[in-house]
């Protein structure tokens, strides 16, 4: 794949992006190449782009198979592997927002919990041990709302995300309407 002036800084960009998301540079990179390529490529076709070993992409492409971003192909009577990206956008977003949930908000939760459970030796530790319980609480509840965000298809989310400040709004509109009811208490109609 040949990198133009606008694939090279996409490309560059999303792996300055990728560590920030969990993954490294070059990881994200390759990501990157492959996501804006039409057809499959080999591993020396993504070295050759990115101006990267071979070890580099191997290892950066088993990186991409354990966050199940990639797919190995095989083309009848050639021996290389080539790879693709798995699924859409939305499941890549999707994918990245669920491994980073294992392994950041999974493991804060657990030692908020933990902590939770712990007897207070003081007042301190009281009043400290109410802090990390609303902490856990509002991760809890991020964590709960993005599962069932992803749970929507895409054209239901895309529609939900068009709505932006809309959903504030209409919430406002409630309060005014029923001050002091809560979403909880309105009558459920799935």
């Amino acid at each position: 794949m040949q990198l133009t002036p606008m694939i090279e800084s996409f490309v560059f960009h999303f792996g300055e992006m990728g560590s920030r998301w969990g993954f490294n540079r070059t990881v994200g990179q390759i990501y990157a190449l492959l996501v804006l390529s039409k057809a499959p490529l080999t591993a020396n076709d993504i070295g050759e782009a990115l101006g990267i070993s071979r070890g580099n992409v191997s290892m950066g492409l088993k990186e991409l198979n354990a966050w199940q971003l990639v797919h190995t192909l095989h083309k009848q009577g050639d021996r290389k592997d080539y790879y693709h990206t798995r699924g859409s956008i939305w499941d890549m977003a999707n994918k990245v927002f669920e491994e980073r949930r294992k392994r950041e908000m999974d493991p804060t939760l657990s030692l908020l919990r933990d902590i939770m459970m712990d007897e207070a030796a003081n007042d301190d530790e009281r009043y400290a041990q109410g802090r990390i319980a609303e902490i856990h609480d509002l991760l809890e509840n991020i964590t709960e709302w993005t599962q069932s965000l992803q749970q929507l298809s895409p054209e239901k989310l895309n529609t939900l995300m068009k709505l932006g400040s809309g959903v504030g709004k209409v919430l406002e509109f409630k309060d005014r309407l029923m001050p002091g009811k809560t979403v909880q208490d309105l009558p459920d109609k799935t």
